[in-house]
């Protein structure tokens, strides 16, 4: 046995409260190395005729990557503590793994030598929005969706999609025109929006904020957003602003004080200044966002800074209800800031959802005192490989995903914010070289995933684009130009996830892949009630999969909606990126 791939810790994500009574916990092996996992527990208090009473559990191998296997049970201790330790089997050999190391025969004599989970407290249980977990995003870059009131027009705004979109053109996107198109988003099914940021800013993606606290005049006033806001949460879609705290913009009243009175600011400690005077060409002598001297960083360690920045989060859910905050460049700002800005922020709202922009693995964000997610680049990243650039076969896809899945715990899973391409990077169907077959794979595995999915407007119709300023073209409503083909396939995934647990959110997922047929992807979605296997051909030729999982069931095909029944061999052959949904109930 190769012990020194054996992993556990009894916090994070190997040992944590799914809810207010069960734990779950996860042990690492080495791949392929371990037959069984028998969880040996009990409370450290029972204790009969001098023996501790302990109870023998299971595990099942949730997933395996390319180098463990991943072995999960979930349990309810009854007095809402637990000690406990791993027998494991190989074959050849029995060993306990314990919190002091390894053991031929499980050490119950003494329960110090355990691993420990002190005591569930429901106030220490992740405890992100239920509504998150249903929900579908399409994020809207608010410039570039629709001109609905030419009265708010910025100065020198361009007639609407007439050229491709430089880096500072404006084309007179506003609130008006999202309200204008809000039956559009609801026939899609979508029900929450995700905005890139509206407050009043000097560029057309508004990142570099002048004022915090007003609307950017060419989007509009606070009343057009507060009735947009209501109008969407009369049909059932939820609001997400982007709140840039990390940094300011050059314009911004505080940096603009600094840059004329120097040391005499009462604003110069809210940022991090190494000098005067400021060097606002080049490099600068200050801290920003990358080397970007006109988005100068924010102290938010000063307590005014960090008063003004709350008061932000605070009002804009209080006065506009909003129903969540999507966090840029989360990772620069310190712990504690953000341990305030959840308090603060779900004091006003408790169900608001707090999602981090963190591109790596992101656990000291998510441990129920700062984030509820984050924006999940991994899957993102492994998704795009796979299908849109075949990079990677499908052992490699498996894997990495298989690892996505156990970075966190379930509860962080399953509002991961999934998304395929952003304002950030090239559209998927550029990526996949305008091939939209691959397109339609990506959408398949996005919306049957464990998470929270988002749509970057316009991909649904296949709009292209590459790198900023290309992916953030102006959304094209002339219906004649629109892939309504792929509109409607997108729109049939969505009202698959709300009306089949197992093929959304509620669904565990597990691959079952037939290594005989490298380039298909197989994968379970299951819950208590039923089930959905998942056949993906991505591959330009036919080929054929086995898929013992389905022998001798009884099923509906989703996209045909054909019943079958299989016999005890089951081989089925898919057309060149094909796929097949199988629902047994």
């Amino acid at each position: 046995m190769f012990k020194e791939a054996v992993y556990h810790r009894p916090k994070n994500n190997y040992a944590y409260a799914y809810d207010q009574e069960t734990l779950h916990i996860r042990l690492r092996t080495k791949k392929d190395d371990v037959q069984e996992v028998i969880l040996i527990s009990g409370d450290p208090y029972h204790w009969i005729d001098g023996k501790w009473q302990t109870n023998r559990l299971e595990m099942n191998k949730s997933g395996s990557d390319e180098l463990f296997d991943y072995w999960f049970c979930e349990l309810r201790p009854s007095q809402r503590r637990l000690r406990y330790c791993f027998e494991l089997n190989d074959g050849k050999e029995k060993i306990t793994y314990t919190e002091k190391g390894f053991f031929e025969t499980p050490p119950i004599h003494d329960t110090k030598f355990h691993f420990c989970f002190p005591f569930l407290n429901s106030i220490d249980v992740f405890d992100a929005p239920d509504w998150v977990r249903d929900t579908v995003w399409y994020q809207i870059f608010p410039e570039r969706f629709a001109n609905g009131d030419k009265e708010n027009d910025p100065h020198g705004v361009l007639p609407w999609a007439s050229q491709d979109p430089t880096q500072d053109s404006f084309f007179g996107g506003d609130f008006q025109g999202v309200m204008d198109h809000l039956d559009y988003l609801e026939n899609l099914g979508i029900n929450g929006i995700y905005f890139t940021p509206i407050f009043k800013a000097h560029s057309n993606h508004k990142y570099d904020t002048i004022d915090y606290m007003e609307i950017d005049p060419q989007f509009g006033d606070k009343e057009t957003f507060r009735t947009l806001v209501k109008e969407c949460h009369k049909r059932g879609i939820r609001v997400m602003l982007d709140a840039v705290f990390n940094h300011s913009g050059f314009y911004f009243e505080p940096f603009q004080d600094v840059i004329k009175k120097e040391h005499d600011s009462k604003y110069k400690d809210w940022f991090h200044l190494r000098e005067f005077p400021l060097k606002t060409e080049g490099i600068p002598n200050y801290d920003t966002f990358g080397f970007v001297a006109s988005m100068p960083k924010l102290n938010t360690e000063n307590p005014e800074v960090k008063a003004y920045l709350l008061k932000v989060a605070t009002y804009w859910v209080k006065e506009f209800d909003i129903d969540g905050w999507r966090l840029d460049v989360a990772n620069e700002v310190d712990h504690s800031f953000w341990r305030e800005f959840r308090n603060a922020v779900k004091t006003v709202k408790p169900d608001t959802y707090i999602l981090g922009e963190i591109w790596h693995d992101s656990i000291p964000w998510l441990q129920g005192d700062q984030f509820d997610a984050v924006m999940n680049y991994p899957f993102t990243d492994a998704s795009i490989d796979y299908f849109a650039q075949n990079k990677i076969n499908t052992k490699q896809f498996s894997n990495v995903i298989t690892n996505v899945l156990h970075m966190y715990p379930e509860t962080v899973n399953q509002v991961s914010f999934n998304l395929l391409d952003s304002h950030d990077t090239p559209r998927i169907l550029t990526l996949a070289d305008n091939n939209k077959d691959r397109v339609r794979l990506l959408y398949l595995f996005q919306l049957s995933f464990i998470g929270t999915p988002c749509i970057y407007y316009g991909d649904e119709i296949g709009m292209t684009g590459g790198e900023d300023p290309g992916c953030r073209k102006c959304m094209d409503w002339d219906s004649s130009n629109q892939d309504q083909q792929l509109f409607s396939f997108v729109q049939q995934l969505i009202s698959f996830r709300k009306s089949i647990p197992a093929f959304g959110n509620r669904g565990k997922l597990q691959f079952i892949n037939d290594d005989n047929s490298p380039n298909s992807l197989v994968y379970e979605k299951t819950t208590d009630e039923e089930k959905v296997i998942i056949i993906i051909n991505n591959d330009h030729k036919s080929n054929k999969v086995r898929v013992p999982k389905l022998a001798n069931k009884s099923c509906k095909e989703l996209f045909s909606q054909s019943e079958q029944t299989f016999g005890d061999d089951v081989t089925i052959e898919l057309a060149p990126f094909g796929y097949l949904a199988y629902h047994i109930v």
